[in-house]
């Protein structure tokens, strides 16, 4: 009879079984479970940050919410690294609220966030007095939005004021715009300099053209002391450029110089009557959604009389009430303003708060009188949204909460799983 093959005999089911019963048993999870479980302790810190922060900051929102008007104020101040600046927060009238009034408190912030009080030792060099923002001296990180909150018991308004520190190399990159007209006398004056004048009568001024400076010896330029103008006499074509004006300020025993440099621009005599739109000086304007937005409108009139001039603004080549039925957009109060002994005229366009169609939408102000006519064309873009992204990542941060539990189940699961098998054993 044939030999039949020799069958290798497997060690019996039961005593397998048990061996790998006790492997998964160890008391430790696998490398997966492991990973999963770090992954998930890391996803709950990081999403407990980004939901503390966003209710922080909706706290934050909504208080600001409260307010009854958000203005982005249009007079942008500039200075150069290491000279002193004031910001003033202007005092508006919104509907019924009048703050001029009513006491109140103010406070200031940058950007939105970092809240700045009076004095301290952390940043002495800047401080508030008052309703003003002062820097001695301002430095090139200070450029930025300036948001100043005047609140009482009742009421709450908020105003938007935009810095801008250059290097003294870029001078003319902050310069202010002045108009003078040909065959005629006229002055130049250096703004923005009252609060640091101390006593009148010491104001002296040095003044230069194109960098160089004037000579005082030259009849067509003349500068007295004690007044803030240069008078320039038979204006022409060719006087028009950059003129600078310096002057000194002491302050706790230092000494600072202030600098303000002017653009100036030459007109013909013919058109010393017509209206020029001065403002916005910006192609587009940038504006968050669902906050409230005032454009001005500032026209140049010259020596002519106020009530000679119309200014007001258009909207798609139509009247605003016209294509915002619904009164969201409305042209604010006309002022009538005296700079420089120049009059001027300041129409608002007034955005209560900002919507989508705005941004599709042509803006144009125009200024005409029986001289002349200008129309300016602007657009209003859609710039940072007034929610962070920490608001925006609320959803973000409860999917990774739901993530990291299903992941801590999974693992206990496995563990709990295995722990029953070996007391079954």
């Amino acid at each position: 009879m044939k030999a039949l093959p020799r069958v290798p005999q497997e060690k019996p089911l039961g005593k397998r079984m048990q061996n790998q019963k006790l492997q998964d048993a160890v008391p430790h999870f696998s490398l997966s479970c492991f990973l999963w479980k770090k992954m998930a302790g890391l996803l709950f810190v990081i999403c407990t940050y980004i939901v503390d922060a966003s209710a922080f900051r909706i706290q934050h929102v909504e208080s600001t919410e409260n307010c009854q008007g958000h203005t982005t104020y249009f007079k942008r101040y500039f200075a150069l690294k290491g000279e002193p600046v004031i910001l003033k927060c202007p005092s508006f009238k919104y509907k019924h609220l009048d703050f001029s009034s009513h006491p109140c408190n103010l406070t200031w912030s940058k950007n939105d966030s970092k809240m700045m009080t009076s004095g301290g030792d952390e940043e002495p060099r800047i401080w508030t007095q008052d309703d003003a923002l002062w820097f001695l001296p301002a430095s090139l990180e200070d450029s930025g939005q300036y948001v100043c909150t005047r609140r009482n018991s009742s009421y709450c308004a908020i105003v938007s004021i935009h810095l801008t520190v250059t290097e003294k190399t870029a001078v003319h990159e902050i310069s202010y715009h002045q108009i003078l007209f040909t065959f005629t006398s006229g002055k130049l004056v250096c703004p923005d300099l009252g609060d640091f004048i101390q006593k009148e009568t010491d104001l002296e001024l040095k003044w230069y053209k194109d960098s160089v400076p004037l000579d005082e010896d030259n009849k067509k330029f003349k500068s007295l002391k004690g007044t803030h103008y240069l008078y320039i006499s038979f204006v022409s074509s060719k006087d028009s450029g950059y003129y600078t004006c310096e002057m000194s300020f002491t302050s706790g025993g230092t000494l600072y110089n202030i600098t303000r440099t002017i653009q100036l621009q030459t007109l013909d005599q013919e058109k010393r009557f017509s209206p020029v739109i001065v403002y916005p000086d910006q192609k587009t304007t940038l504006a968050a959604l669902g906050s409230r937005l005032i454009l001005p409108c500032k026209v140049f009139i010259g020596s002519s009389k106020h009530f000679h001039t119309v200014v007001g603004w258009l909207a798609n080549d139509t009247y605003v009430d016209i294509t915002y039925k619904q009164g969201r957009v409305t042209e604010g109060e006309r002022l009538e303003i005296v700079e420089n002994d120049e009059n001027y005229i300041e129409v608002p366009l007034i955005f209560d708060p900002v919507g989508e169609m705005d941004f599709y939408t042509d803006f144009k102000c125009e200024a005409q009188n029986n001289h002349g006519r200008q129309v300016l064309p602007t657009r209003v873009r859609q710039g940072a949204s007034s929610l962070p992204w920490h608001t925006a990542a609320i959803p973000v941060a409860l999917t990774c909460l739901i993530l990291g539990g299903l992941c801590m189940h999974k693992c206990w699961k496995r563990r709990a799983g295995n722990g029953y098998a070996i007391a079954k054993l």
